[in-house]
């Protein structure tokens, strides 16, 4: 099935794979509510338009389109307010692309599931896409007169997954009794019995792990005997993102009251060159440019500050011992884990934490090709071709039958072919027969993990991540460099998460980067079965040692979403 947004030039949609997270979800405790699978898959089941602009409205009682005050911030364009067209206490968004779906495919469109907005309700409508050449747009009513209600900048107002036509006509509902389907009936008694058997062990040992206070059969995907369900049971959904989404044009924040404001300017110290600034800037901004200019002095006693911050902070690391080496363990509880080194930041090796798994048993080359077979993957390719590779991926996406991927990935060491996380959304249905080799480890809450398939010589360059991840490495050893985030004054880090330095083995590369060379480090060689906690900030470079399968966990049963508010480079 196809999906196909098509642009006018003037058109910026902030259109991306819908999050499975709510505010209100994290905010349960230990974000219980993420344990309904049910609720997070219907979070992430389609795509979301974020809004062009931050604003406020309410609506009067009336029944005319001005009934509905709307206060947005003066420097957003027209074309990006939301509007009252319709009355009747509405408000719409202009969404911005002709969607096109295949043939006998409609578009569910509305507002994002389980995100309740006191006061405005979206309503929702289902649009045959196949082949109307009309736009749409969406559409939320007040539920309360009087009140002011709140959009913030990027928050989705819109939600959009296919359907098929024609599917519900051709349903025939029956209800029959339970004893009809003996083989169901035993199944449910004997999951209702332990169920049973669950809660009251919960309510006799009160299990202080949130782990250990549901019983996960369902999330597991597994029958309440053990066994395997089905190949493509899902826990998470990843959903491939629209490509070449252009950038948006609406810097706007909310201010404390909430009311929009304009975003602030903020400017790295490289870009502060006020001739510089003048040929790339537009006489317009200069007057912001001048006024974020006047905080120079500030901003760099500011740094100069953070810098003597990180070396009292290793110098205070050198004091022990047990600081020079990243600590190993094994049969590490789950309240340990978090409390020693998720919540500070630390690493650890967890060893043999997957030791058991049939995946590190059987995931050897001729092993992975009996199970996925010729299925096409999409992997990484020509990345010795590049040294920016890591910095495009998009460049190097290349597809091939998983078969003749395992051939090149065994024929010769070398970075040109890798499945890496990156792929992962492309590759879940090829992939869905590996899902029965997995196991559910203590500190997730499921078992699915993004997978990276490579020869020996792959290398990932020098960089951090916006997550705390978890590393498992199933088949042959990889060797990770890791370096403390009090190093990054050190690592030449002037675009994203990436650093200049790109391999802190390569004496070239050091000879660049002096301070780089004095940086502490650790290094690990992960071995099939041990698993490598990567705090958020972390630097790391990875480097295959022989064939690798190695799987990348972030579904942590706690929150892990310092990406959300991470600065981008030149964002204003």
């Amino acid at each position: 099935m196809d999906l196909t947004c098509y642009l006018h030039p003037s058109w910026t949609p902030r259109l991306r794979p819908a999050s499975s997270k709510r505010e209100w979800m994290d905010a349960t405790p230990e974000s219980y509510a993420y344990r309904c699978l049910p609720l997070a898959i219907a979070n992430a089941h389609g795509w979301e338009i974020g809004s062009p602009c931050a604003f406020r409205a309410r609506w009067h009682g009336g029944v005319s389109p001005d009934a509905v005050e709307l206060e947005i911030d003066a420097d957003v364009d027209v074309a990006n307010r939301p509007v009252s067209l319709f009355g009747s206490g509405t408000i719409t968004f202009h969404v911005e692309g002709l969607f096109r779906t295949s043939p006998g495919w409609n578009l569910w469109v509305g507002g994002p599931p389980n995100a309740a907005k006191d006061g405005l309700a979206a309503l929702n409508g289902v649009i045959e896409t196949d082949w109307s050449p009309y736009t749409f747009t969406m559409n939320w009513r007040f539920t309360r007169v009087g009140e002011w209600v709140s959009f913030a900048e990027d928050e989705p107002f819109c939600f959009l997954f296919p359907v098929q036509r024609g599917v519900l006509e051709a349903i025939k509902p029956v209800v029959r009794p339970l004893s009809e389907a003996p083989e169901l009936e035993s199944a449910f008694s004997a999951w209702s019995a332990s169920r049973d058997a669950f809660q009251e062990h919960v309510s006799r040992t009160r299990p202080t792990a949130p782990a250990d206070k549901w019983q996960k059969l369902y999330y597991r995907g597994v029958q309440p005997d053990g066994r395997p369900g089905p190949a493509d049971h899902e826990a998470k959904l990843r959903l491939p993102p629209f490509d070449k989404v252009p950038a948006p044009r609406c810097p706007v924040r909310h201010g404390g009251d909430g009311r929009p404001r304009p975003a602030a300017l903020r400017l790295s110290a490289e870009a502060r060159d006020p001739d510089l600034l003048a040929f790339h800037l537009s006489a317009s901004r200069r007057a912001r440019v001048t006024a974020a200019l006047s905080g120079k002095a500030d901003d760099a006693r500011l740094i100069a500050r953070r810098r003597w911050l990180a070396r009292v902070a290793e110098r205070q690391r050198a004091i022990s011992p047990a600081q020079r080496e990243i600590a190993r363990l094994r049969d590490l509880p789950t309240a340990v884990f978090r409390d020693a080194f998720y919540v500070p930041g630390e690493p650890v090796i967890v060893e043999g934490v997957a030791a058991d798994w049939p995946a590190v048993r059987d995931w050897s080359p001729a092993g992975l090709v009996a199970k996925v077979g010729s299925a096409e993957v999409t992997f990484q390719g020509d990345r010795e071709t590049a040294a920016d590779f890591e910095l495009s991926k998009d460049r190097h996406t290349r597809t091939m039958p998983f078969d003749r991927f395992i051939e090149r990935a065994t024929g010769k060491d070398g970075n040109d072919v890798y499945i890496t996380a990156y792929n992962n959304g492309a590759n879940q249905r090829a992939f869905a027969p590996l899902l029965e080799d997995l196991r559910q480890l203590p500190y997730l809450d499921g078992p699915e993990g993004m997978l990276w398939v490579g020869p020996s010589g792959t290398f990932t360059p020098l960089h951090h991540d916006l997550t705390n991840n978890l590393l498992v490495q199933v088949t042959g050893t990889k060797r990770l460099h890791l370096l403390p985030p009090s190093e990054t004054a050190s690592l030449a880090n002037r675009r994203h998460v990436f650093s200049d330095v790109h391999d802190i083995e390569d004496p070239e590369r050091l000879a660049l980067y002096p301070a780089a060379a004095e940086a502490r480090r650790y290094v690990v060689d992960l071995r099939p079965g041990d698993a490598l906690f990567i705090p958020v900030g972390w630097w790391h470079q990875v480097r295959s040692l022989s064939f690798s399968v190695t799987l990348t966990y972030t579904n942590f049963l706690w929150p892990n979403d310092a990406y959300a508010d991470f600065p981008q480079d030149g964002s204003w």
